[in-house]
């Protein structure tokens, strides 16, 4: 069962076509990978399903409902969370605040309620935290949860990215270059993480240059060229097509 669909989906800058009647589908507990040269669109595509960019034309659905146009905290609270190409931490708040900045959607105190910091305020905001802390250990980071998020290693304010991202409990996780910046050894790390977050019943897309990566996890490829879809299957097929090794021509199979 599909539980993102996007239908023709088309966005224009200008004069330039970013996303051309893209059309593709995300299958309930999958982990799919976007992948293709850069300036393919890619991360246009995370942003109109993410509310961030509303497309010319073309239609997003997410779990059967037309989410097209959204706005991005309405989005979320739908169920669709995501993490960033470049990292987007509150580097002066500690790596707790910020995994808490995550949850704030799903918290239900009105105004009225936390200016009297009433006892259900604080019931929920005491269970929020706990929450978080859960996400925390989950990336391994809750030894550090007092520390400030911009005293983190690269790989570990990636880390953080996504325990923010699932705090929101999402049901479709949306991953922009995860492995960016992290050396092997971190990276081996993420793809224990990734996999472990899809038997939690998360459904996965991502962005991903690391084609190792990509094939050792995706079980669907597709790929952008140009904002054009020119491959959409499994990860052997796609490897194996003209289209795909044209528009990669150039990069060193053992990459693969």
């Amino acid at each position: 069962m599909s539980l993102l669909a996007l239908h023709e989906v088309t966005k224009v800058f200008g004069g330039l076509i970013a996303v051309n009647d893209l059309s593709f589908t995300v299958d309930e507990g999958s982990i799919v990978g976007l992948i293709g040269p850069n300036g393919a669109g890619k991360t246009t595509v995370f942003n109109c399903i993410t509310g961030n960019y509303t497309p010319e034309r073309g239609q997003i659905r997410f779990d059967g409902a037309v989410i097209t146009g959204r706005q991005p905290h309405r989005v979320v609270e739908l169920g669709i969370a995501r993490t960033f190409q470049s990292i987007r931490l509150f580097s002066e708040l500690s790596v707790l605040e910020n995994v808490l900045a995550g949850r704030h959607c799903r918290m239900r105190a009105g105004l009225l309620a936390c200016m009297l910091h009433t006892p259900a305020m604080r019931r929920e905001e005491e269970a929020a935290v706990a929450r978080c802390m859960e996400e925390l250990a989950f990336v391994g980071l809750a030894d550090r949860c007092h520390e400030a998020a911009g005293g983190l290693s690269y790989g570990n304010q990636r880390l953080l990215e996504v325990a923010r991202a699932l705090a929101a409990d999402p049901r479709l996780l949306i991953l922009d270059e995860p492995a960016g910046g992290m050396n092997d050894q971190e990276t081996a790390a993420l793809v224990d993480i990734i996999r472990a977050i899809r038997a939690r019943g998360v459904t996965i897309l991502l962005i991903e240059h690391d084609m190792r990566l990509v094939m050792q996890i995706c079980e669907k490829l597709v790929v952008l060229e140009h904002g054009t879809l020119i491959a959409d299957g499994e990860p052997d097929a796609v490897r194996n097509d003209p289209a795909v090794i044209e528009a990669y021509l150039g990069v060193d199979d053992e990459k693969w």
